[in-house]
């Protein structure tokens, strides 16, 4: 099989990896790639460029697409390469939906049972402003409707943080909601879809903050870890049940099969489960966790999925636990500058993977290019076996001005 990957990030480094090492191919591409990966085997095509990656395909007889991001699902390409007879892993335009558009997914929830906060719809500024300045209930929880690269979020803790961010986000047309805050622990549920059948996979936890203490602003992800002991083998079962399963069920329902990755970011308070989000895709940094956690060949699942086979494809995961750890550049997720020159790559020990995200390569050494620019992986029989190894090498890493978390899976190990 040959396989080209779409995206440019440390999912999309992980997923070549793991076909590449778990003996589903020999031949990897990736469109446009990172400077982890072998430049022979990256295609400078935008992930946006639907036409060039058709042709890509041809020249070089790919077997499957994977997608990697979210922003070409939603605008359509696994549509796109159906029509043209191109096997392609992911969902389609209108099942993306539930991560392109979060009013839809609560539409999806509301109607099919699935629990979730309650919400209040707005368009525009006008009528959010006068609901705000009547609002007294704080914390609140702010959503843009579409896709936000992960910041399209804001939980306020008083009216000024809810009219700032506000002021900086919501457009006039912009579709936007407020829903109830939910206290309590964050946990990443993923499986995958071949439109039917779901197979879950092992728990992780996602740091969505910059700062340690889960502080500052939200970024795309600074860390994860898996298994997240918050989710019990009980919770587990609930979500695969009450959440993934009925999502996938009402999703046929509504005549819109959904195959591929379904990922719900859930809040777990005592014996209440609740969903925050969907994403239709691999999370990042979850996938750097989870996919090396995985036993047998990730080939397998993927066909699987596109050929509506997953029920005869056993899906399990190593006793293992995994850790990463984001190396980022300073001043993200705001300014940051790019080009700094990274060492210590060379240093990198054989129990410790580094997925590259934001970097690239001249021929000779490799630099930032990126705001997330090293994934730091580690594992160990415990968790706090993982961590240690993962803190003890990742100074031996660095380039100018960078910047990492220190407390990653602070919430199971305290």
């Amino acid at each position: 099989m040959k396989y080209l990957i779409i995206g440019s990030g440390g999912r999309e480094h992980t997923i070549a990896w793991r076909l590449l090492n778990d003996g589903s191919s020999k031949e990897v591409y990736v469109a446009p790639g990172n400077g982890g990966i072998d430049p022979a085997f990256c295609a400078d095509i935008p992930v946006n460029d639907f036409g060039s990656i058709e042709r890509f395909c041809r020249i070089k007889k790919i077997d499957m697409v994977v997608v990697g991001p979210e922003a070409p699902l939603v605008d359509g390409i696994v549509d796109f390469l159906n029509e043209k007879k191109i096997p392609v892993f992911g969902p389609s335009q209108k099942a993306a939906q539930l991560e392109g558009s979060k009013l839809f997914a609560k539409y999806i929830m509301g109607k099919y049972g699935i629990p979730t906060a309650r919400h209040l719809e707005f368009t525009g500024k006008n009528s959010l402003l006068d609901y705000i300045h009547h609002e007294d209930r704080y914390p609140l929880v702010i959503k843009l409707d579409g896709l936000a690269a992960g910041k399209g979020v804001g939980i306020p803790e008083n009216r000024n943080e809810a009219l700032d961010f506000i002021n900086a986000t919501v457009r006039e047309g912009t579709r936007v909601f407020v829903e109830d805050f939910i206290s309590g622990e964050e946990a990443s549920v993923l499986c995958v879809s071949d439109g039917k059948n779901i197979a879950p996979f092992v728990a992780a936890q996602d740091h969505k903050r910059i700062y340690d203490g889960d502080k500052g602003p939200n970024t795309g992800g600074m860390g994860a870890y898996a298994p997240a002991p918050v989710m019990t083998d009980e919770r587990f079962n609930f979500v695969r049940d009450n959440i993934l399963q009925k999502t996938v069920d009402a999703m046929n329902s509504e005549g819109i099969p959904f195959k591929g990755i379904l990922y719900a970011g859930i809040i777990v308070n005592g014996k209440d489960i609740n969903v925050l989000e969907f994403n239709v895709r691999f999370g990042d940094p979850e996938a750097q966790v989870i996919i090396p956690l995985m036993e047998g060949r990730l080939g397998d699942i993927l066909q699987a999925s596109v050929n509506g086979t997953l029920d005869k494809t056993p899906l399990s995961f190593k006793k293992m636990h995994a850790i990463t750890v984001v190396i980022a550049s300073g001043g993200y997720p705001g300014h940051y500058e790019t080009d700094k020159l990274i060492s210590g790559l060379d240093r990198v020990p054989d129990n410790v993977i580094v997925f590259h995200a934001g970097t690239k390569y001249d021929g000779k050494a490799h630099y930032t290019s990126g705001g997330r620019v090293l994934n730091v992986t580690a594992f160990g029989n415990t968790l706090r076996e993982a961590r240690d190894t993962v803190y003890r090498m990742i100074d031996t890493i660095s380039f100018e001005d960078s910047y990492y978390r220190r407390d990653i899976a602070h919430r199971a190990l305290e």
